[in-house]
């Protein structure tokens, strides 16, 4: 019969289809932190930055958040990105579950070297290996979000419009971080409008650099309790609800 091999064929790619999807390991959540490393973040910020991540994971009411979901884990990932090009996973997507999981990955953020890159911020770039990575990553979460912070806008690159759209299409909400600073004070309405997208996407404003650690840690509560950030209200930062985005 001519057509069995092709038959056959197609059942065995089936069936290993499915034996890969039944091998990735479920969680509550699928959570890329992509985060600014271009030249307007200097070395002292950027420790900043790791170290509000790590320090926010650790974190008892996070921990907590990640104890109260049906799975009672996420996966996680740290991606930080520059220019075109300089986008990278800086440490890969990780399972936690527990303080010691979330203390593990932390202390990989704050052991990573300097990322020097120039040429601009390539937000598209990022967001569109986010996605891509949270498609291979080995995980089956039943949310997925993809959480940039940064302090300016895409400037080169893949036009972030185009990655975050790519991105609610495959299901991914995007959320985002913007660390104000006085040449952009309308950086948050810029996120809202081209960066951020999908259900229950939100963007928080960091005022200073002082308020970045609690900004963090307020997101990735919300992000992980899967609930709407508050249409007003402000705790370390001002928090700027975004209607969910559908595209």
């Amino acid at each position: 019969m001519p057509g069995r091999p092709f038959l056959v064929a197609a059942l065995i790619l089936l069936c290993v289809g499915q034996t890969a999807q039944a091998q990735r390991a479920a969680v509550d959540l699928e959570l890329a932190f992509v985060v600014d490393a271009s030249g307007s973040i200097d070395e002292a910020e950027t420790r900043l930055q790791r170290q509000g991540y790590a320090d926010a994971l650790a974190n008892p009411r996070v921990l907590g958040a990640i104890g109260s979901g049906f799975l009672r884990a996420v996966a996680v990932a740290y991606i930080e990105f520059a220019g075109p090009g300089c986008e990278r996973i800086s440490v890969g997507w990780t399972r936690i579950s527990d303080s010691a999981s979330a203390k593990a990955f932390g202390a990989k953020v704050l052991a990573l070297p300097p990322m020097f890159c120039p040429g601009g911020n390539a937000i598209g770039d990022a967001v569109a290996l986010a996605t891509a990575s949270i498609a291979g990553n080995g995980f089956e979460g039943t949310r997925l979000v993809i959480d940039v912070s940064g302090d300016g806008p895409n400037t080169i690159g893949l036009p972030v419009e185009f990655a975050r759209d790519s991105a609610v299409a495959a299901g991914i909400a995007v959320n985002g971080l913007v660390i104000e600073r006085p040449s952009m004070p309308d950086l948050d309405e810029y996120y809202r409008a081209a960066v951020t997208g999908g259900p229950r996407s939100f963007v928080i404003k960091a005022d200073d650099r002082r308020s970045f650690a609690d900004a963090i840690l307020k997101k990735m509560i919300l992000e992980i309790a899967g609930r709407d950030g508050p249409a007003t209200g402000r705790v370390s930062g001002r928090l700027a609800r975004k209607t969910p985005n559908l595209r």
